[in-house]
């Protein structure tokens, strides 16, 4: 079964848009847990405009399930992580101003500097996962830093599922299996939705985890979190 970790910055997002403390984001995230969810992801951005680093530490404190912190490995985001020590760490390249992740790691250019940072992780014996775009070459150089995982970067999947082009998940069956070939396990994560992740699913071998938070909540507004995250479990069977 391929785990499902619940991304929580947009209830973070939510509180933020209002101030005070509704929704209350730690109350929602062991809600998550109870309804099922192997995990619990949150991606805090140098500007905290969603979730805080605040936040993160309190998570922390509570949790049971598998915590993932994803972000770009700024100084402030590895002193945070090292804090914390979460189950796993996610590296992503975003800029400072990115609404939302929208690259994988080019691997291959900055080989030496991951190599760099997940070796301060993995001495605190943290797992760390490099998002990647489903390219061979960037999966094959993901392997050379000492990642334990790759996360494959979706929204392409996406875009051409919901454009009935659901051949387009080829590159990413294809990298999957280099990147089980050479140790990697691999994640996956960006607009993945119950519309689209049981094909993913199908296509796609070896997958440990899978990363959901935009598609996840807003889904939730109609069907209720509980019964959401539900749905998600028995399509990832």
């Amino acid at each position: 079964m391929t785990k499902l970790s619940v991304n929580i910055n947009k209830i973070a997002t939510l509180r933020n848009a209002r101030g005070g403390n509704i929704p209350n984001v730690v109350q929602v995230a062991l809600d998550i847990e109870s309804f099922g969810a192997e995990g619990i992801t949150v991606h805090p951005r140098p500007d905290e405009r969603h979730i805080t680093y605040q936040d993160v530490l309190d998570l922390s404190r509570v949790l049971t399930t598998e915590f993932n912190i994803e972000g770009n490995p700024i100084t402030k985001f590895v002193n945070l992580v090292l804090q914390v020590k979460p189950a796993q760490v996610t590296l992503v390249p975003d800029k400072e101003d990115a609404i939302t992740s929208n690259a994988g790691w080019d691997t291959v250019k900055n080989k030496t500097y991951l190599k760099e940072v997940i070796s301060v992780f993995k001495e605190n014996n943290i797992r760390t996962s490099v998002f990647v775009d489903p390219d061979p070459v960037m999966v094959k150089a993901a392997a050379e830093t000492g990642a334990d995982r790759i996360e494959l970067y979706t929204e392409a999947y996406a875009v051409s599922y919901a454009n009935g082009l659901k051949e387009d998940v080829g590159p990413y069956t294809k990298c999957a299996k280099i990147a089980h070939d050479l140790g990697l396990e691999i994640n996956a994560g960006h607009d993945l939705s119950l519309e689209n992740i049981g094909y993913f699913k199908e296509k796609v071998p070896h997958l440990e985890e899978v990363s959901i938070g935009h598609a996840l909540i807003a889904e939730s507004l109609y069907r209720g979190l509980e019964k959401t995250i539900q749905n998600y479990l028995k399509l990832l069977k």
